[in-house]
């Protein structure tokens, strides 16, 4: 399970004068422990925004007058919440301040999750909807097909290559994922794929290409996007 992992400490005391965090952070890192984190800044450069009849509210400084306030933040992979206790029970903020641990939600299958996305990208290909194609992409996307020349930046650049490849061929495009390798770290994640892709072209002659793909992908809350795609041609007998 996934901890959040919140160090608190005294906020009028000097945060040089503790313990270094720093073979706690290396100790947890190589065990594969602790997934990422990082300290916040001071709590007076803190800014609480409320909302109130629809009027924005900034006041400077952290939402509670109190003495104790949160220093950093670390997300852990723990099998329970005992290890988390234990882990936490080793930071140094825990010897002169306190960490509280908390669960996070369980997600979503994110492999899975990315996998169906890269089945929409298929099916797309195949009835040569570029909209259904593009909604798979994030806004931004950054994309690199050695076949284009170039880099494309952006879902309108990205259209382009697309119109350009469907003008090219005839009736639809096959696309049939022979490898796929994905590794997830939290809100993002790299994918490494084989991919044959096969049409027919307008002047009758077959396309036929197997192709290497690797493909960076975010999570934007509510379903994963690719961010980054580079494609570039499998060597022969070498997928």
């Amino acid at each position: 399970m996934k901890y959040m992992m919140l160090v608190r400490g005294d906020d009028s005391g000097d945060p040089a004068a503790g313990k270094p965090v720093e073979p706690w952070v290396e100790e947890q890192g190589a065990d594969g422990v602790r997934l990422h984190g990082h300290r916040l800044r001071p709590a007076a450069e803190a800014v609480t925004v409320r909302v109130r009849d629809g009027e924005v509210l900034r006041t400077d400084g952290p939402f509670a007058e109190t003495k104790e306030y949160v220093g950093g933040f670390d997300v852990l992979q723990c099998a329970g919440l005992d290890e988390a206790v234990r882990v936490a029970a080793r930071h140094p903020g825990a010897a002169d301040g306190a960490v509280e641990v908390r669960a996070l939600w369980d997600d979503e299958d994110a492999e899975a999750e990315i996998r169906r996305l890269d089945t929409e990208l298929t099916e797309a290909l195949r009835a040569r909807d570029i909209e259904r194609l593009l909604s798979c992409y994030a806004p931004d996307v950054e994309v690199f097909h050695s076949g284009a020349g170039r880099e494309r930046r952006g879902t309108d650049a990205l259209r382009t290559l697309w119109e350009g490849e469907f003008a090219s061929t005839t009736g639809p495009v096959g696309r049939e994922l022979r490898r796929l390798r994905v590794h997830v770290d939290e809100s993002i994640a790299l994918g490494h794929a084989v991919v044959r892709v096969h049409a027919t072209r307008t002047d009758g002659t077959p396309l036929d290409e197997v192709v290497r793909v690797t493909t960076g992908y975010r999570n934007i809350g509510l379903r994963w996007v690719i961010v980054h795609e580079h494609v570039s041609v499998a060597l022969e007998g070498r997928p």
